[in-house]
This record gives structure tokens, sequence and C-alpha cells, in this order.
């Protein structure tokens, strides 16, 4: 059941993400950054979300002086494929071209994408690389979710510019309100996947979960 809700939590994140690259104003700062490199260099936006998730594995590993966690690349690998499965999908269903229906749909992909997160964190499995940055940012700096996410905002905002990708006004609200989303549904998806998996037989908060996850 933990890994029912890791993949959903994935796919409601991945939808969240392109709906949000589909409002055409201004992706968060690490998707503007991945749809900069697919459009200047190739490749798919899913694509370069594998590439990149390489790389901070990487760097995860060094801040934490352990093993790296190549289970994160296999949550990069199914986000990047739902990425590219729903930008398919949506690319003729959901084209706004109205100022409000670009905002409707940013609130939406913005609101998704904070939901989505939190239930795949709350089952303590395979964080994708760039959660796991931010968990490892919260716990070095002792401060919570929402600074550490808008820290790291703020560091891909800067690559992303330098490399041209989509920002704009959702961008800049992406960093101001992307961490407070996610500190907001946390308690509420622990609280509702705590009692589902108790049931089950199953908690996302066992210990030895935590021990290869958070």
């Amino acid at each position: 059941m933990r890994y029912i809700f890791f993949v959903l939590g994935i796919f409601i994140l991945s939808l969240g993400i392109s709906f949000t690259i589909q409002s055409d104003l201004g992706t968060s700062p690490f998707d503007a950054l991945l749809v900069g490199l697919s459009i200047n260099v190739g490749l798919t936006v899913g694509s370069w979300e594998i590439i990149i998730a390489i790389i901070l594995i990487c760097c995860n590993s060094l801040l934490k002086r352990q093993r790296p966690e190549v289970l994160g690349l296999l949550t990069a690998f199914i986000t990047g494929i739902g990425i590219d499965m729903w930008l398919f999908l949506l690319h003729n269903l959901i084209t706004p071209e109205l100022w409000y229906s670009k905002v409707v749909c940013f609130g939406i992909g913005l609101v998704v994408v904070g939901l989505g997160t939190a239930i795949y964190l709350q089952t303590n499995f395979a964080p994708i690389p760039v959660d796991r940055l931010t968990i490892i940012i919260q716990e070095l700096t002792r401060t919570n979710l929402f600074f550490s996410r808008t820290f790291i905002y703020l560091i891909f905002l800067i690559i992303a510019v330098i490399l041209n990708g989509p920002i704009g006004v959702g961008t800049l609200l992406t960093v101001c309100l992307g961490g407070l989303i996610l500190n907001c549904f946390m308690p509420f998806t622990e609280k509702v996947l705590d009692r589902i998996l108790t049931h089950s037989g199953t908690s996302p908060n066992h210990e030895k979960d935590k021990k290869h996850s958070i």
C-alpha cells in the first residue's frame, strides 16, 4: 500500500508540474531549468529531470557524507516519465490563452505540486533528489521546509535565468509560495496516510524506512 501512495504522489506531482508549464506564466525555478535545457540543448523535459537527478544525488551524498541514494534515481525516472506523459496528454487539451485562465491553470498546478510532493514524501521511500536536498538543508540549518525549499528555489532561479528558462510571474510565486504550500500539506497528508497505512498494516513513518530515506 505504501508503494501505491508513493507512485500516486509522484504522478500527482508530475501532473502539477505539467499544469504550471502549460499555464505559460513561468514554472518553478527547477522546472524552468529543465525546460530551458530541453529547448536550448535538446531531449525532453523528463529526460533532463533524470540527468539533473544524477547530479543532485552526488551532491546530496557529499552533504550527508554517505553513499549515494540510488533509489532517488528511480523516483526521478518515474517523475520524468510522468512529466513527459502529462505534457503529451495536456498539450492539446489545456492551452490557456486569456490571462485569467492562465492564472487558474498555474494556481491548480502549484497546489497539485504541493499535494503530490507531500504525499510521496510521507511514504519515506526514495525522495526525488531535489526534495531530498530540501530535507538535508532543513536538517543542516535546523529550520523548516519553507526556508529550505525557498532557498533551493532561489538557487535554481539564478541558474534558470542564465539558461534563459521560462521565467515569469509564476516562477516568483513558486519561490514565495511553493515552500509554504508544501509545509501546509505535510501535516495533513501525514495524518491521512498514517491512518490509512496503519489500518493496512504498514506505516509511512516506520523507523526502518526513515533510515533509508530521510
